[in-house]
């Protein structure tokens, strides 16, 4: 992300709006996350202090964080020394990404005591430092480790700024100095020899001078004319020297960078999309960022869950379908049992082996039958006919299994297809509490006595003017074809692919071509076919389409339906 040194100037001087503002609450939602609400006549904001990993930012947030209900140790201490005091300065050390808010404090003695937070925005190395009015530290986020760190960062030990790299300022520094330090790292990339010479650049800042400057990507000593690369850091000076556009860069509905200047390098390649402050735009950037990395990781786990239990089926099924298999000889053993029954007489008492002629054979071909030794003619003929009851009885049992298992797998395999297609957290918590009520995972007692709900639905309209809702999971895909559709209405699905259900709302009138063209592409994208061309999707009126005693969510039976083969390039 560009929040780099550069891009945190701006963030201070939007800050800076708050000074004379006194700190009114204090919160930590998270480990890594401080929220302070500051207020002053006419005045109230939130400012979001994170060190969380790749989300590391300081700025003004609109966003609402649920707070736990016993504050942890570092908060009740920041309230403690913090609580009502006023801001009076918000600093930027160099172009170091390095926040410094001043406040002008009142100790237990009843003194004006001056007091910093300090917010080291360093990568991994982020961190939030509470220091007293005699530059020591009263606590940090993130303690050092004595053994491992030669800066110390601990309470009680006197506060040093992390190290800074030598680099030049660009507000102060001649750009014809800057120029030639560019020059003197020949044998880097030019948009790389920039990052190592100009302080707070960023590698998508520095692209950003290369690319206005009309240079190409080459190494500098590559490059024969590199008088153009003034201009562009000229351009790049007065930039900063600016109020800043903050805006976001956007790659297919997902925010990918942001920055506070026009980024041209990607052409049309992104949208952009501008913001009326920094605070906003890093909301807007950081949510989504956030609610997609709970939304990986949870979906994550569940996937890994249904992955696991489908790989448990699949094991089940083999070692059935290979009993099964040993099964299939069960008539043998009945043949030998009645031949050894037809010939009695002639068995003799400690035979291991005896070879009798086949009257099953039409040829009377002779068969060998094994013996036990111990037993008689008789007890060995009960002997195969005990085991060969017992091998139908277990066949018997054993296909009605092997058919149970393929219906589970089935089944978790549509939920794992619904797990590929999901956008919010309310869409997994739908899938979770599905996988609670078929009985895979165990349900949290708040859970069971919520009540169940249906999500929110997608809804098109066709070009004929038809509504058109497609269901998200198994269990919507229950309630919209069993219970929201009347008999009349058209169901779409992939045939024999897995998928979600989907209906035309027409109520037996007559749907065109185009209606049934569009309802058959959303069917087979929001299916496993997504990806796929000519696919097959049935379609047919509701009243042909029958939910079984006792199936699965979202497992139907359907008659009556016709077939079109479509392409899904719906966006």
């Amino acid at each position: 992300m560009a929040f780099d040194g550069n891009f945190t100037g701006f963030i201070v001087k939007e800050l800076n709006s708050a000074i004379d503002a006194r700190i009114d609450k204090i919160y930590q939602p998270s480990t890594g996350e401080i929220y302070l609400t500051l207020r002053k006549k006419g005045f109230v904001k939130k400012v979001v202090l994170s060190i969380k990993n790749g989300m590391s930012r300081v700025h003004f947030t609109e966003t609402k964080p649920e707070n736990p209900e016993k504050p942890p140790m570092f908060c009740m201490l920041m309230r403690k020394h913090f609580s009502s005091a006023k801001l009076i300065g918000v600093t930027q050390k160099g172009f170091e990404r390095l926040i410094e808010f001043s406040f002008e404090a009142t100790n237990e003695m009843g003194d004006k005591v001056n007091l910093r937070i300090i917010c080291e925005l360093i990568g991994n190395l982020s961190n939030i430092v509470m220091v007293d009015e005699q530059g020591k530290i009263i606590d940090a986020l993130r303690r050092s480790d004595i053994a491992e760190n030669k800066r110390m960062v601990l309470p009680g030990v006197v506060y040093t700024y992390p190290e800074t790299q030598d680099k030049y300022n660009i507000l102060t520094s001649d750009i014809d100095e800057i120029y030639e330090g560019v020059k003197r790292k020949g044998e880097l990339p030019i948009w790389k020899a920039i990052l190592d010479t100009v302080g707070g650049t960023s590698p998508l800042t520095a692209r950003e001078i290369v690319y206005k400057s009309g240079l190409p990507d080459f190494p500098v000593s590559e490059i024969s004319d590199l008088e153009n690369l003034k201009s562009g850091l000229n351009n790049f000076k007065n930039s900063l020297k600016g109020k800043g556009s903050p805006f976001i860069l956007i790659d297919k509905g997902n925010p990918k960078d942001f920055s506070f200047s026009d980024i041209s390098q990607y052409g049309n390649l992104y949208e952009k999309k501008e913001f009326n402050s920094f605070g906003e735009m890093l909301d807007c950037f950081y949510e989504t960022r956030e609610k997609e990395s709970v939304r990986k990781r949870i979906t994550g786990e569940v996937d890994r869950l249904v992955q696991n239990l489908i790989s448990r089926a699949n094991k089940r099924l083999f070692a059935r379908v290979t009993q099964l298999k040993e099964c299939e000889e069960r008539e043998n053993l009945r043949i030998y049992g009645e031949l050894i029954k037809a010939n009695i007489g002639l068995i003799k008492s400690g035979q291991e082996r005896v070879k009798l002629p086949n009257y099953y054979d039409e040829n009377l071909s002779e068969i060998e039958i094994k013996l036990d030794p111990s037993l008689n003619a008789s007890a060995n003929a009960a002997k195969y006919f005990k085991e060969y009851k017992k091998k139908s009885t277990a066949a018997t049992t054993l296909i009605d299994f092997i058919e149970d298992d393929k219906k589970e797998i089935a089944y978790l395999e549509t939920v794992s297809d619904s797990l590929s297609r999901c956008e919010t957290l309310n869409d997994l918590r739908e899938i979770k509490s599905e996988l609670a009520v078929s009985g895979y995972i165990k349900q949290s007692p708040k859970d069971k006595n919520r009540k169940q709900t249906i999500g929110i639905f997608k809804e098109y309209k066709s070009s004929e003017g038809y509504r058109i809702i497609v269901g998200k999971n198994n269990m919507q895909n229950d309630y919209l074809t069993t219970k929201l559709a009347s008999k009349k209405d058209l169901w779409f699905h992939t045939k024999n692919i897995h998928g979600s259900h989907v209906i035309v709302f027409c109520d037996g009138k007559e749907v065109g071509e185009e209606t049934i063209i569009f309802a058959s592409k959303l069917a087979a994208k929001n299916s496993k076919a997504a990806n796929s061309s000519n696919v097959p999707v049935d379609y047919t009126e509701i009243k042909n389409v029958k939910k079984p005693a006792g199936a699965k969510p979202g497992m139907v039976i359907y008659t009556a339906n016709k077939t079109v083969f479509v392409t899904p390039d719906i966006n």
